[in-house]
């Protein structure tokens, strides 16, 4: 798959798969015998793993750290798997002040809602006292 169906797929300009490419957020790409990306499974699985993890905050710094600990072999998984524990640990506390303000804005638009029904009533009983 080129660059342009890659970037396409997972809705990531073509030019950040470049640079991710570039810094190591992602594994070097193979290349077609012209030279152009040619993404197979593996690469669109680091591309979509990596998406993911900037789309929950993870900083670049830290996708490629980990990516650095996956090329140095098994013996690095205990380190990995710290690594994406800490991270799903900032990812639940984000869950969780992001829960907190859903509430709080369903709350204020039941108020909302609540207050309009009341405020409908009223005009209705005008209405009706008016025409009478």
């Amino acid at each position: 798959m080129n660059i342009k169906e890659v970037s396409e797929k997972y809705e990531i300009p073509a030019d950040t798969l470049r640079y991710w490419e570039r810094i190591g957020a992602i594994p070097p790409v193979q290349r077609s015998a012209s030279g152009y990306r040619d993404y197979d499974e593996e690469d669109q699985q680091w591309v979509y793993w990596t998406n993911c993890m900037r789309k929950a905050g993870v900083s670049l710094e830290r996708i490629v750290e980990y990516i650095d600990l996956f090329k140095a072999g098994d013996q690095t998984i205990p380190t990995r798997k710290a690594l994406l524990k800490e991270q799903l640990a900032v990812i639940k506390k984000h869950l969780a002040e992001i829960q907190k303000m859903y509430d709080a804005l369903d709350e204020k638009i039941t108020h909302y809602e609540e207050h309009m029904l009341e405020y409908e009533g009223k005009l209705k009983i005008r209405k009706e006292e008016t025409f009478k």
